[in-house]
């Protein structure tokens, strides 16, 4: 398999980072953690598991002045003869809070996958949220080694009754080039992937269902990704919860 069809299979997983309070080390330092299990590890539409649940984990040390670092992993499966089993995630980051509905997001990520170095790469992001909003981008040019990657997206947050959360999200993920190829020889090189995310807090946890999907056909899924059936609608079901 060509290796950009191999790194293809990385898919990418950067949900906006939002640093919250979480332990406080002192007035300037929070510590935040998070521990979570999915039904299925999906990033912009793409599983990462072979549609087997993952078990993810963060910690994020937020600085009064709005600065932030931390680090996210899950367990990943690309199946074929790929040695990694993790991704390890780095980033590192400003949280600007302009106003109580306002606030602004810019960092950098560092992906990577041990024991399959050659899928590592790197990303600037900028996430721009008002009023239960946001806009959020997303760069790479290191992608597939010298593949520029760019993902886009308009989100929507908000609250309905019984403090159900309601999270919507509606993206382009654009790989510069034509490496999406259907079975009539035709092919294109981005598309379009959506999530509608429902949750609420229960015993002490946070519980969730998403409906995730793509307008990847089965023949572009295959013929990049090596797979048909990882590309397309799923239902995700997810608990966590923050220390």
């Amino acid at each position: 398999m060509p290796k950009l069809l191999q790194l293809g299979l990385i898919g990418l997983m950067l949900s906006p980072l939002t640093p919250a309070l979480g332990i406080e080390i002192n007035d300037q330092l929070d510590l935040s953690l998070n521990l979570t299990a999915v039904s299925d590890y999906r990033s912009r539409g793409q599983s990462q598991t072979l549609g087997d649940p993952a078990i993810q984990a963060s910690a994020t040390l937020s600085h009064a002045s709005g600065l932030y670092l931390g680090v996210w992993t899950s367990n990943v499966d690309f199946g074929y003869d790929f040695k990694t089993r993790q991704e390890v995630d780095y980033y590192a980051g400003y949280y600007w809070q302009m106003s109580d509905d306002i606030s602004l997001d810019l960092g950098y990520v560092h992906y990577s996958y041990p024991r399959q170095s050659d899928f590592n790469f790197a990303e600037t992001y900028g996430i721009l949220s008002a009023y239960g909003v946001s806009l959020g981008l997303q760069y790479a040019d290191d992608f597939a080694g010298d593949q520029s990657y760019l993902w886009s997206y308009l989100g929507y947050a908000t609250t309905l009754p019984a403090d159900v959360g309601l999270n919507l999200r509606y993206g382009k993920v654009d790989y510069k080039d034509p490496v999406l190829l259907s079975n009539s020889g035709s092919s294109r090189s981005s598309y379009r992937e959506w999530e509608v995310k429902l949750d609420r807090d229960l015993l002490g946890l946070n519980w969730s269902l998403s409906y995730i999907d793509s307008d990847m056909s089965k023949a572009e899924c295959l013929n990049y990704l090596g797979y048909d059936d990882i590309c397309g609608a799923a239902l995700v079901a997810g608990v966590s919860k923050d220390f």
